[in-house]
């Protein structure tokens, strides 16, 4: 069985820290996802591959065993009862005088041919009572994805059905998931072994920027033009919000870079019902163009005032 190199698929090195896997991952799962590759077969493949990478490598748990056992790393735990099962029958063996014919699986050897023979096809294992091991039910292998949302989609409680290796998975996503969160979809992964249980769907959300509002925690914030007349004399403003518009009232004589809070028309909490963030309102005064004679005249008497 070839050795499939995750470090390489996902360009870092050994050394790299669960941050570098993290970004590493993301920046190519931008590159290779397949709506961004459509009818793209190799891009498809190399998502794949990358996902699987990333399943392993992004798990503490998971990467040591990998860096431990390369691509068997889910039957590692087998390996070891198996190879202390092999002790146990040697020892036995020598108190009775009996000589043991198993195969000897030594620190450092290539544990391949092992595997296959106990978790693949042939079933043989190593002396006749780890046959049973070949047997044994083996839990799937857990799938990455990603799903891309808008901000405003994001806000919103909505289904959304998607393609993981050719089946169609339908979730609805809670208002409020936040960019980079991760949720569990138990048994949507890989097929068990042996009749074992699938493996998990773990789906990651990437919520793109939105041109209109920034999102820190529970909060939004925005910008809006106030004229200078207004700014000077007071007004109302207009003011988009995740809902619609409302009218703000600007105080006489607000100055550029003033901050005012609409309580309640922040972003929904997530899994609380009713309960939103605050919307923080920036205003940007802006200075009139093109002034006629007349209003310059104006504004160098208010100058000498």
């Amino acid at each position: 069985m070839a050795y499939i190199d995750y470090y390489k698929i996902l360009g870092v090195d050994k050394n790299a820290t669960q941050d570098d896997i993290k970004k590493a991952y993301r920046k190519q799962a931008r590159k290779l996802h397949p709506d961004l590759n459509p009818d793209d077969k190799e891009a498809e493949r190399k998502f794949k591959e990358l996902n699987e990478a990333n399943e392993v490598l992004s798990n503490p748990e998971n990467r040591s065993k990998y860096d431990k056992y390369g691509e068997n790393w889910k039957h590692g735990e087998e390996y070891e009862k198996a190879q202390q099962q092999q002790r146990q029958y040697q020892s036995q063996n020598q108190n009775y005088g009996g000589g043991y014919s198993g195969a000897d699986f030594g620190e450092g050897e290539d544990f391949s041919d092992f595997f296959q023979s106990m978790f693949g096809q042939g079933g043989g294992g190593f002396g006749r009572s780890s046959r049973g091991s070949a047997s044994g039910k083996f839990k799937g292998q857990d799938v990455q994805a990603e799903l891309n949302l808008h901000l405003k989609d994001a806000a919103k409680t909505h289904p959304q059905t998607f393609e993981i290796n050719g089946k169609k998975v339908r979730i609805t996503i809670p208002a409020g998931v936040y960019d980079g969160q991760q949720i569990k979809l138990k048994g949507h992964g890989d097929p068990g072994a042996n009749g074992g249980p699938s493996g998990d769907l773990y789906i990651t959300f990437n919520i793109s920027a939105d041109p209109d509002f920034e999102r820190v925690g529970d909060d939004l914030k925005t910008k809006v033009v106030v004229d200078l007349y207004t700014a000077v004399l007071g007004g109302d403003v207009k003011v988009n919000t995740l809902d619609g518009s409302v009218n703000l009232k600007v105080k006489p004589e607000t100055q550029s870079g003033a901050t005012v809070r609409l309580k309640g028309k922040g972003f929904p909490v997530y899994k609380k019902e009713g309960h939103f963030g605050d919307l923080f309102v920036t205003y940007e005064v802006k200075l009139p163009t093109n002034l006629t004679e007349k209003q310059k005249e104006l504004f160098e008497q208010l100058k000498n005032s």
